[in-house]
């Protein structure tokens, strides 16, 4: 059966992949469909594909749309109220975090090592709030050199988002092509897109062995390392208090919207 319900997570977590500071993974997590989504990324290249595109295809077309008809919103909302919006974020993430807690068992099945694990992928992530990403122009005229570093971008950024809490437009933000990318999806650039989209295939599906491996293998120490980089996604995205009063009341108001949709999102998606 084709889920079709895909689509609007596909949403989601597309618009989410657009914030830089916000990961596609940690929405995935939200939305209680990750371990399901890295199976069904590993599992498309098997028997059973058939069954994993009937997963992965609504999710990739909610991704598309959302890519291509909400950055200009998401662009739009950060240039005006980026305090706001990033707190609405910042609860959207706090409040997935008891439910990561519950599913992987912490009270019982954590260890010292596990929590020292918690530590380092929070510690990892939150160490990209000190990193200078800062916006540059989009290249013109590109080369041979240009699009090799727009495939790597992609993959580096790919094996990003599919980790939560780590953002894949900050890790270009960071390389220094985000709005290259992000002008080159506006103005429909096929050669850009089809440079940074096979990137980022390359990207998903490695990584995606990678976890996959660990969380059959390690599945508490990948718990404890995947609640850890949420963790620290919340030091990256955090804005710094509000300046007035006015900002202080939007942006409570924007944290508890956040915390209300991810509790909301939990009621449909884990009952």
């Amino acid at each position: 059966m084709w889920e079709w319900r895909n689509i609007y997570r596909g949403l989601l977590m597309g618009a989410s992949d657009v914030v830089p500071g916000v990961s596609g993974g940690t929405i995935a997590v939200v939305l209680g469909i990750y371990d399901r989504l890295i199976e069904a990324i590993n599992g498309f290249f098997s028997k059973e594909w058939k069954r994993h595109l009937k997963f992965l295809l609504p999710l990739g077309i909610g991704v598309v749309l959302a890519v291509g008809l909400m950055a200009n919103l998401i662009e739009w909302l950060f240039e005006h109220y980026p305090g706001p919006t990033q707190f609405f974020f910042l609860g959207l993430i706090i409040g997935v975090l008891p439910y990561l807690a519950h599913k992987a068992d912490m009270k019982h099945k954590f260890k010292g090592q596990h929590y020292l694990l918690l530590l380092i992928g929070a510690a990892l992530v939150a160490s990209m709030a000190f990193f200078q990403a800062s916006e540059s122009d989009p290249m013109q005229n590109l080369t041979l050199t240009g699009y090799v570093l727009l495939f790597f971008s992609g993959w580096i950024a790919s094996s990003a988002m599919i980790l939560p809490g780590i953002s894949g437009s900050f890790i270009l933000l960071i390389i220094g092509v985000y709005t290259t990318v992000t002008s080159g999806i506006s103005d429909f650039r096929i050669d850009i897109i089809a440079v940074v989209g096979a990137g980022i295939v390359c990207g998903i599906i490695v990584m995606s062995k990678i976890v996959k491996f660990f969380l059959e293998n390690y599945t508490s120490g990948t718990f404890a390392v995947i609640i850890g980089l949420v963790i620290g996604s919340v030091f990256v995205i955090f804005p710094g208090v509000p300046k007035s009063d006015v900002l202080m009341i939007v942006s409570v108001v924007a944290f508890l919207a956040g915390l209300l949709a991810a509790w909301l999102l939990g009621r449909v998606e884990y009952k």
